[in-house]
């Protein structure tokens, strides 16, 4: 049976449009089951009725015309209880409604299953039989399972309709929603251009050469030609990008390098297989390698090899490049993003990027957050390959695609891109103005930042400091561990940048979603893992070169604050702080003269919430981590698109624990800064000044956009809608009620499209 239910489902998939695919299923099913009738129903949302789609063995000319609303007829009840319904004769139950123009009085068993895709009742799978009896549990289970592996194919298979414009009945639908993992924040309008990959490599058969002389010579300049066009995107993108993020591009250089790939191919070349062959072979054997890896930093490299083997490939057969036409406000659609991809784009016309593979640590996200490009990452569902040409909106917030989006949602979302325009043109007089609200309470905003491109942005947006300096960043887009210089280099370059402003350095916190190359970590489940804190105690080595490099560094400027992350006990942080006054009397000892600079733990791990009071009497400060702590607390993974909507800040055991936090740092007379997607939605920012936070660190991107709102915000009435948060059980109701409270105040604006959709 698991056999046929695959093949089902393969064909099922490679079916062109809706209508195809669920006469494959009926069809399929019907042979499979060896019953007499099979028949899909569809929930048609505009008018709530089961509509009949498809069928063998009733009547064909009712397809379409037959419908039954949730409380009518047996299908009706299927969906409603949203269980299988298993009757011997179904003429006798209640619920029978008879349909003349089916033919299915004919048929008295029945059996029918629902089609359930995320929560949703999609539709019924039913299969009749002529002759009276109960079907047996395998025929159910089977029925069961098929319309469990159907669901997401019908919902995938009717989102292709949707983007063609077609929707069950052929009327025009007015949108379809994907969701993926924000890749880089914002939010834009545009239509889509699909990138589709040069050449394809899979298709390449073997060829034995006699001249391998001359193959080795097309090879030698393939590989040129590859390299010029890397070398030539990379001067492209030279005003956008600091060298740092540029770097990226000498990945792919190296990669081409006679010791590397380049030389791989040329190995193989000398053995009698043809260029294009012996491509394919290396290319291949590099990809499977890195796609079987559980580390999601090397997965992102398949991606990289791919990219450079088509490029390739494209030389070697003297295809020309995609010849594509760039409009003004485009959004770039890929099954696979790169970096390189990125970069033929011409300046002034990307407005958004969307990418069905990938997460939010790729080569290609760094990228478009150093370059502040809302970009969706992960998007699986999305039939990208007949996306092209279709109006499309990306949010980067939420790591959601919109497209043929209707009047009302189209609205709202460029509503939202000019109030970020319009932020933008504004930002001169808001940099200037301090975050106080009406009545008189100061609130600091800071920024986080981990690229170079990052500190031109803050400083444009007018942030006070740094809350959370990523130190894992230089070391994510290098080849090795960068030396003591080489960090110093880089730390003093940003405490310069800022000074005399606090900059907050986070020591190196890699594991979890964020690996290195060169320092694999391969575990399970990586989150729960060997991460942060946990790596560098175990690698004093790395931890003490990092913190010397912190250290003299800020010789002279004396704006340097240390967090250490991922701390979950006592014991971390004292090992931590003895490494930490180690290197302090080393560089001291070599002539450096600093002062200790301050020290602080961040409270990510629901049990540091438990010990704030213990680890506040250590330290100058704490900083909430609001990401992985919210990550945490509701064991929701961020990067998975399944359960993204699981993942709110706003649940209120996430508010009780931030609550808890501030109260008990305070206790001990320590500030306490909180960082990550919450400090920098406005909305949140209000609880978060309500509850006492010292600061908020976040994005530079959403900075204007907080100050502007806590400049609208009295304290006492902002301290109200904590009080009213803290009183709800429900994080929907949570949403609701701050919403409508802040459209009430006049504030909807600032607070995007979701405000409008849940009022």
């Amino acid at each position: 049976m698991l056999n046929t239910l695959r093949k089902i489902v393969q064909e099922v998939n490679s079916a062109k449009d809706l209508k195809t695919a669920l006469g494959i299923i009926v069809l399929r099913v019907k042979e499979a089951m060896g019953s007499q009738v099979c028949s899909v129903y569809l929930l048609d949302p505009e008018t709530n009725r089961f509509v009949l789609m498809a069928t063998e063995g009733l009547n064909k000319r009712s397809i379409g015309k037959v419908s039954m609303a949730p409380n009518e007829g047996l299908v009706g009840l299927v969906g409603t209880r949203e269980e299988p319904l298993n009757l011997e004769n179904a003429a006798d139950h209640p619920r029978y409604r008879y349909f003349a123009e089916t033919g299915e009085e004919k048929f008295a068993s029945f059996l029918g299953a629902p089609i359930i895709h995320h929560r949703r009742v999609v539709g019924v799978l039913v299969i009749q039989q002529k002759e009276r009896r109960q079907f047996d549990e395998g025929e159910e289970a089977f029925l069961v399972t098929m319309s469990a592996q159907l669901a997401g194919v019908i919902a995938h298979a009717e989102a292709t309709g949707s983007i063609r414009g077609l929707g069950r009945q052929g009327k025009g639908i007015q949108e379809a929603r994907f969701v993926g993992v924000p890749g880089s924040p914002g939010a834009a309008v545009g239509r889509a251009v699909v990138m589709l990959p040069p050449a394809d490599l899979e298709v390449v058969p073997d060829k034995t050469v006699e001249d391998i002389d001359n193959e080795l010579k097309l090879f030698s300049n393939a590989l040129e030609g590859v390299r010029e066009d890397m070398r030539k995107l990379s001067a492209k993108l030279a005003t956008q990008l600091r060298p740092e993020e540029r770097a990226l591009f000498d990945v792919y250089l190296m990669m081409l390098e006679d010791a590397a790939l380049g030389g791989e191919v040329m190995a193989v070349i000398k053995t009698g297989q043809w260029a294009q062959g012996a491509l394919r072979q290396v290319v291949g054997e590099h990809v499977n390698r890195f796609e079987l890896m559980d580390d999601d930093y090397l997965r992102e490299r398949a991606s990289d090899v791919k990219d450079l083997g088509r490029r390739l490939l494209a030389y070697l057969q003297e295809a020309r490049s995609q010849s594509l036409v760039y409009q003004d406000n485009t959004i770039l659609v890929s099954e696979e993003l790169t970096p390189a991809m990125l970069g033929e784009v011409p300046e002034g016309k990307l407005v958004g990027l969307v990418s069905v593979l990938g997460s939010g640590n790729s080569h290609v996200a760094i990228l478009a957050r150093a370059m502040g490009i809302p970009t969706v990452m992960g998007l699986v569902d999305l039939p990208y390959s007949k996306v092209d040409g279709i109006e499309m909106i990306v949010d980067g917030y939420k790591g959601e695609v919109y497209t043929n989006p209707g009047e009302v949602l189209r609205k709202q979302y460029s509503d939202v891109v000019e109030e970020e325009r319009q932020l933008a043109k504004g930002l001169d007089a808001l940099r200037e103005l301090p975050c106080i609200t009406p009545d008189g309470h100061r609130m600091p905003l800071w920024v986080n930042t981990g690229l170079l491109a990052d500190v031109a942005r803050a400083q444009q947006r007018g942030a006070e400091g740094v809350g959370l300096y990523r130190t894992e960043v230089p070391f994510m887009i290098n080849q090795r561990f960068p030396s003591e210089k080489e960090q110093l280099a880089i730390y003093r370059e940003q405490l310069q940048a800022f000074h005399p402003l606090p900059v907050t350095m986070r020591t190196l916190d890699i594991g979890g979603d964020k690996a290195l190359s060169y320092f694999p970590i391969k575990e399970e489940n990586p989150f729960l893992g060997w991460r942060g804190i946990r790596v560098t105690l175990d690698h004093p080595e790395i931890f003490l070169v990092q913190t010397r490099a912190m250290l003299k560094a800020s010789e002279g400027l004396n704006n340097l604050r240390i967090l250490l992350p991922m701390i979950s006990g006592i014991h971390e942080l004292e090992e931590a702080l003895h490494l930490i006054h180690r290197a302090w009397g080393e560089v001291r000892d070599e002539g450096t003269d600093v002062p200790m600079p301050p020290v602080g733990v961040m409270v990510e791990i629901p049990a540091a919430v438990y010990q704030t009071k213990e680890l506040a009497r250590q330290v100058d400060f704490l900083s909430v981590g609001s990401n992985d702590l919210t990550q945490y607390l509701l064991a929701v993974d961020r990067n998975n698109p399944r359960v993204a909507d699981l993942y709110d800040y706003l649940h209120p055991a996430v508010l009780q624990a931030l609550n808890t936090v501030v109260r008990d740092a305070h206790g001990e007379g320590k500030p306490v800064s909180i960082c990550g997607e919450m400090a920098g939605d406005p909305a949140a920012a209000i609880l978060l000044m309500a509850m006492g936070f010292d600061s908020l660190s976040m994005n530079a991107t959403n900075l204007p956009k907080v100050k502007w709102m806590l400049r609208q915000v009295n304290m006492g009435k902002a301290k109200e809608l904590l009080a009213e948060a803290l009183s709800h059980d429900n994080p929907q109701v949570i949403h609701s009620s701050l919403q409508l409270a802040l459209k009430n105040l006049g504030l909807a604006r600032m607070i995007g499209p979701e405000a409008n959709k849940t009022l």
